[in-house]
This record gives C-alpha cells, sequence and structure tokens, in this order.
C-alpha cells in the first residue's frame, strides 16, 4: 500500500505528488493517519524562501500544525503521554518536534532544542519512513515526541492549531508572566494573536489591546476578548504609542506580545511598554531580517525582552482541557477559516499567502 505526500523542493515552485510505501511501524513509534494539516505562518516563509534555510534540491515534506488518527502503534507504545490507554483509531494530537536530550538547552531545561526538527527539516522525502511532515496522507512519529488523546467533544478544526499555534501562546504567556489586572498589548491578530487574546482574558489580564492592519481580523479579536483594537493602516505609530499610554494613564503597556511575524513592529513594542514592562517575542522567526532597536530604552528602563520558540510537554493537554472549558465562550471554530482538499495544496498556499484567512486547513 502506497501513501501520498507534497513534495517541496525549492522556493517559487509548486509542490508536487509523491508516493511511497506505508512504512511499517518500529516497536517505540506511531504511524499516523492525518486528517486536517494546517498552513502556518512560518510554512509560507519556507515555500517563500524564508525561515530557517533548507538546502536547494532536497526533496522534502513540509507542514507541522496538524492531527490525525493512529493508523499503527509499535508494539511497545501502550499509552499516551500522561498514561492513557493508546488504540488504532484514536484520535492524537503531539508535538511536531523532537528534544535530543543531550544538546545544553536540553541539559538545562530549556525547550528550545537545536535539534529539535532533525527528523523534519532538510530530510528527503527519499529517505526512509518518507512521511516526515504534515502534507502526506500519513506521518512517522519516532519515540521522543509528546502525544496526547484528544477529547470527544472537541472537533479536528478545533484540535489542529493546538500542537503549534495555540501551544506556543499559552507557553509565551506563562513564561513572560501575565499578572491579575496587566494591560497585554497584541502585534497581530493571525492566529496566535486570537488565541492569546482568549488566554491572556482566562489568565486575569485586565485590558487587552490588539493591533493589526486588517479590519475583519480586529472585529473578530473583539469576540474572542479584546477591549481595544487598533487598525494600524489608519493610525500612525506615534499615535498607537500614545494612545496605548492614554489608556494605561501615560504609564504604558505591563507586557507586549509581538505575533505579527514583522521585524518593523519591535522598536514600537518598546516604546509601548512600561518602565518595567515584559516584552514577549515569538513572531520572528525568520533569521537575516536585522531591525533598529533603542536598546537604552530597555536597559534604563529596566524592560524584559524575551524570546519564545516551542514549548514544554505539560502544554499540549492543557491546551486541550482550555478548548475543552472555554470552545462556547469563544469562536475557535472561526480559527481555521478556510479548507481546501489535499490535493490543491498549490492553491491553497497561493490563498494563504494573500493574507486574508486565519488558517488554511488540507483535508484528507
Amino acid at each position: 500500500m502506497n501513501g501520498k505526500v507534497a513534495v517541496f523542493t525549492e522556493s517559487g515552485r509548486p509542490m508536487e505528488f509523491r508516493e511511497y510505501p506505508v512504512p511499517n511501524v518500529g516497536p517505540d513509534d506511531i504511524l499516523v493517519k492525518i486528517r486536517l494539516a494546517n498552513i502556518c505562518g512560518s510554512d509560507i516563509h519556507f515555500w517563500e524562501g524564508r525561515g530557517p534555510k533548507i538546502e536547494k534540491g532536497i526533496p522534502q515534506v513540509l507542514g507541522h500544525e496538524m492531527t490525525g488518527t493512529i493508523f499503527a502503534l509499535g508494539e511497545n507504545v501502550k499509552t499516551d503521554s500522561r498514561g492513557e490507554p493508546l488504540k488504532v483509531g484514536d484520535r492524537i494530537v503531539y508535538s511536531y518536534f523532537k528534544p535530543c536530550g543531550k544538546c545544553w538547552a536540553c541539559l538545562t531545561g530549556i525547550p528550545g532544542c537545536p535539534n529539535r526538527y532533525r527528523d523534519w527539516l532538510g530530510v528527503s522525502s527519499e529517505q526512509y519512513p518518507h512521511f516526515h511532515g504534515a502534507y502526506g496522507e500519513y506521518y512517522y512519529m519516532k519515540q521522543g515526541h509528546w502525544v496526547f488523546k484528544v477529547p470527544n467533544e472537541l472537533p479536528d478544526e478545533m484540535v489542529s492549531p493546538v500542537n503549534c499555534a495555540l501551544s506556543e501562546v499559552i507557553y509565551g504567556l506563562h513564561k513572560i508572566g501575565i499578572t491579575l489586572g496587566d494591560t497585554l498589548v497584541i502585534q497581530g491578530a493571525g492566529g496566535l494573536g486570537l488565541y492569546a487574546t482568549a488566554v491572556a482574558r482566562e489568565v486575569g489580564a485586565g485590558q487587552i489591546i490588539v493591533l493589526d492592519k486588517i479590519q475583519e481580523r480586529l472585529e473578530l479579536a473583539q469576540e474572542f476578548g479584546a477591549d481595544r483594537v487598533i487598525n494600524v493602516n489608519e493610525v500612525d505609530m506615534q499615535e498607537r504609542i500614545a494612545l496605548v499610554k492614554e489608556w494605561t494613564r501615560q504609564v504604558g503597556a505591563d507586557v507586549i506580545a509581538e505575533l505579527a511575524g514583522s521585524p518593523q513592529v519591535l522598536a514600537e513594542g518598546i516604546e509601548m511598554l512600561r518602565w518595567g514592562g515584559r516584552y514577549l517575542w515569538i513572531g520572528n522567526i525568520n533569521l537575516g531580517f536585522p531591525t533598529e532597536i533603542d536598546p537604552g530604552s530597555v536597559v534604563r528602563c529596566s524592560k524584559t525582552l524575551r524570546g519564545i520558540i516551542v514549548y514544554e510537554a505539560w502544554v499540549i493537554p492543557r491546551a486541550l482541557d482550555f478548548l475543552r472549558r472555554t470552545k462556547h465562550k469563544y469562536p475557535f471554530d472561526r480559527i481555521v477559516s478556510h479548507k481546501f482538499p489535499f490535493e490543491q495544496i498549490n492553491e491553497a498556499f497561493a490563498f494563504a499567502q494573500q493574507g486574508k484567512a486565519i488558517r488554511v486547513s488540507l483535508e484528507f
């Protein structure tokens, strides 16, 4: 039996479909039958030739934000990562990365292992077991990934962004710290920003201000709990900074979350931040795109800057529980705003590139 994957070879070229034999599963591994795979902003970056440098010409399977069912289970795999029994057919969500456990980051308890993508990015689809990414009918998950059963009451569309967008912001806001009553400014109202708005509301933020250039996203942010929104296409930077100061008694925001993926917003965020405030960076994953900031404003005003990439194992089950508890409170069903059949992956990427969607998902 064969399975289909969409293969990326270089930026600017359409992905092509290839078929490979469905692999037998190793004793400690899981073979997943993909149900939904999303197009994250970072996937668009790869497609455009940005993000981590991918060697040209290597046929590889991209995609990481996904969910599916267990197609085959290794003989040694009896439970998920928190002890729940697993069987063939169970819906699961899982980390798309795998810490190595041996590098200095892992040894010091930092989740940003530099080797975390060693079975994914840069791995040829010709290399067994072939199904290395989300953009395929199957996904081969080696030992070391965190895996969790999905509650029956959560639909696939609500679960597919869990292992990236939702988990990233839950972990990021946890590490930067939200104190009861804090004013939080969120830069960017895409999937990350909308999730961050709801999470911040649930953990006690007093005032949430969301910035974006798309009015429809700002209106959706209000449904996710934003108190105030600013359209950056209608209000210039100095006025935006002045508004944040006005809404905080001229003090500035306690916390700012950069979720837009634009280096240009960083200087603005630093100016919006109060003395002793905290600035979370998640969106700017691309290397080689420097920007100019005023370091004196950070040092003299005791401001904290913190970059976050990936998360710890406890985040996924808490993300699932968060969705289960609040699924009727926030419009999570609108995060995946558009769907395409897997066979139309190139059309789906072209549409996602336009920026009109929150998340585009591929159905299998």
